[in-house]
């Protein structure tokens, strides 16, 4: 009689890690699932902005007198961040870094192409410029939504994969940390305002 009540309490133990496991590997299945959906939307809005800046490189070469350097540094910057692509599995941080970095190049190209814009009243009067200039600006504010919400899931898929007990089934069936976008270097000090 003992024998057979060990036997139903181990194999009552096992079931219950089975289930256990089930419910953790589906759970972060779940939410690596969402962290690929974010990252879709990321790039979704990254894409969009692309878009909008080649139209808008268009609108501005249509601009007599326009400074040719500034045109050509926001197309390259803006070839460098379409060319960087991430496999949404392997989103470490070291991948996040190098697609930041292009995108970040190309927003500092896009500045300085709306400073010097400042310059050209012709360009300034232009209702095509105003209004891609404006969608432009609007991507920038849907750019820094989205990658808040991704950051957001990837924290709960990171707190899922290093608290007990799930963290021992993450490392049995390989989910790996996911990494989080970060302020570009530099963005910690306040720019200096001399009057």
């Amino acid at each position: 009689m003992k024998n057979i009540n060990k036997n139903y309490i181990i194999g009552g133990i096992v079931v219950l890690l089975v289930l256990f496991g089930i419910m953790s590997y589906n759970g972060l299945t779940s939410k690596e699932e969402i962290v690929t959906e974010k990252w879709a939307q990321v790039q979704n809005v990254y894409q969009s902005r692309a878009d909008k800046i080649g139209q808008l490189v268009k609108v501005v070469k249509g601009a007599a007198n326009f400074e040719k350097s500034t045109l050509e540094a926001v197309i390259n910057a803006r070839a460098r961040a379409t060319s960087v692509n991430i496999n949404p599995e392997k989103l470490d941080e070291a991948s996040l870094q190098k697609f930041q970095s292009a995108q970040d190049g190309l927003s500092s190209a896009l500045g300085r192409l709306m400073v010097i814009s400042e310059q050209y009243p012709t360009l300034q009067s232009n209702q095509n410029f105003t209004e891609l200039m404006a969608e432009v600006s609007g991507m920038e504010n849907r750019i820094l939504t989205e990658r808040n919400r991704f950051n957001e899931v990837v924290k709960e898929y990171n707190l899922a994969t290093k608290t007990f007990p799930s963290i021992l089934f993450a490392k049995l069936f390989g989910f790996e940390k996911k990494g989080y976008f970060e302020a570009a270097k530099g963005t910690e000090k306040a720019p200096e305002i001399n009057f």
